[in-house]
Parts: structure tokens; C-alpha cells; sequence
């Protein structure tokens, strides 16, 4: 693992992100602590004029469905989704309930059927907002149905590679047995690591379609994953921001680069 990830290590200071494999996992030696200050960013974003819709692009109505990160629900999204409303857009919870299930399953039966809802109540191309976890769904929602996509904008999603701290990676393997005991043969048997092959990851693998607009945001002080897998290597779509990794679905910084590409893709 060490060789491994010193040779993944040097690839990325050479800005090759797009190189990594999505199959690696691992541990990543970072500050979890950090995350506790996610509570500072939550105060700073209501002190901010953006969180008011001043001074940032507004939408056309165009419906934009938010996805909450692993072990969350839409309910902590709830600031976003009003935000989201007061700049212009149609805002859509996800509908997937309790992030802890195979991701597969969760776009199979909820994700597409709240996308198939918005693109009927709108009439347009939806856009796409994840955290975490649930920006890994968004873009393979991308890849799935990309002439229904507009845009699609993680936050601290770890789209290259599953790095992250062990805490994380220890529930995240309590969560896989819980699937595989609950759904026995309608999983495969490496459901919920980086070496499955259903459609989920499947789609990941492929090249985001030119016709989605791709943004990826991240902090360097990421507490729960190593942020260097969550960039796509373009430095266009790439936006770091300070911050946290549980704290971007509250950053002021993150929002008004929201709108920014919202607008740009609308």
C-alpha cells in the first residue's frame, strides 16, 4: 500500500488527477479532528450577504436535485435547498432516504425516479449537487443519463478513489455487511468497495459527458477523505475552498461558486 500510494502520490503532484484508479482504496493519514469547526462555517454563512442572494447570479427555475453524503440524509441539505430557492432554481430533495445502502440500488430506485420527476415538473435538463457520497451518485447519475443532465457539482467527493480516514472506512464496512445481509443475491458480492462492477461504478468509469458541466469543490483540510481524490485534474472545473469536509454543505465560498456555475450552465 505504501509503494502504491507513494507512486499515486507523485502522479498527483505532476496534476494528473484524471490517471488515478478508481479502484484504490485506503487509508488516509488526515485530521479529523478539524472537522469540528464545520459549526463555524454554519454561523459564518448566515453573517454572509450570499447566503441572501445578493451579489451572485440568480437561476431560471431550472430544477436542481441535492444528494446528501454518506450516513446523512436530504434533512441536514435543508440550508441549501432554501438557498437554492432564493437564487431562482426549483429545488429537489433526493428522495434516497438514509445514506447507508448499496448507492446502486439507491439511483435505481429513488434518484431516478426524483430526477424523472423534475424533469417533468420543469419541462429542462436538471442539475445536480452532492456531498460527499452523494456527489459520487451524482456523476454517475452524469454518466448514466447524460442528455437529462446539465450540470453536476460535488462537494468534497471522493470521485478518484476511496481514501479516506479509518474511522470512515470502519463504518463504511460495517454498512457493507449490513447490505450484503440484507439483500443477499440482489448485490454482488464486492458491493460497496471500489471493485465492484455494477452499473453504479460502472458509469464512473467513464469520461463525464462534454454536454454535463462538471464542477468539483474540495478543501485541503479535509478531515474524512484525502481531498486529492476529489478533483477531476482540470483546473477549470476545479475549485479548492477553506473549509471542511462535513462544513462545505455550509460554506458561504462554496455557494457562491454554486451560483456562479449554475448560472454558467444554465
Amino acid at each position: 500500500m505504501r509503494a502504491r500510494r507513494q507512486t499515486h502520490d507523485a502522479v498527483m503532484s505532476n496534476n494528473e488527477l484524471v490517471n488515478i484508479l478508481l479502484e484504490e482504496e485506503g487509508e488516509a493519514d488526515i485530521p479529523i479532528w478539524k472537522e469540528a469547526l464545520f459549526a463555524a462555517e454554519m454561523f459564518l454563512l448566515h453573517t454572509s450577504p450570499v447566503y441572501y442572494g445578493l451579489g451572485v447570479p440568480h437561476g431560471d427555475n431550472s430544477a436542481v436535485v441535492i444528494i446528501p453524503g454518506f450516513l446523512g440524509t436530504d434533512h441536514y441539505l435543508s440550508q441549501l435547498r432554501y438557498w437554492i430557492s432564493r437564487i431562482g432554481y426549483t429545488p429537489y430533495f433526493s428522495g434516497i432516504g438514509f445514506n447507508a445502502e448499496c448507492p446502486n440500488l439507491l439511483i435505481q430506485n429513488q434518484l431516478h425516479e426524483t430526477v424523472e420527476k423534475a424533469l417533468k415538473d420543469t419541462g429542462r435538463k436538471i442539475h445536480l449537487i452532492g456531498h460527499s457520497l452523494g456527489g459520487v451518485m451524482a456523476r454517475s447519475m452524469a454518466g448514466q443519463r447524460p442528455n437529462d443532465i446539465a450540470s453536476v457539482i460535488t462537494l468534497a467527493s471522493p470521485f478518484r478513489g476511496t481514501i479516506a480516514h479509518r474511522s470512515v472506512l470502519r463504518a463504511a464496512e460495517t454498512v457493507r455487511k449490513h447490505i450484503l445481509k440484507e439483500h443477499g443475491a440482489k448485490v454482488l458480492p464486492q458491493c460497496y468497495t471500489a471493485r465492484c462492477t455494477c452499473n453504479f461504478l460502472n458509469s464512473l468509469r467513464r469520461k463525464v459527458p462534454s454536454s454535463v458541466k462538471q464542477t468539483a469543490i474540495y478543501t485541503l483540510n479535509d478531515g474524512i477523505v484525502d481531498s486529492r481524490y476529489c478533483r477531476t485534474g482540470d483546473c477549470k472545473n476545479d475549485f479548492e475552498v477553506p473549509g471542511t469536509h462535513i462544513g462545505l454543505a455550509f460554506n458561504a465560498s462554496v455557494y457562491k461558486i454554486i451560483a456562479n456555475r449554475l448560472a454558467e450552465a444554465s
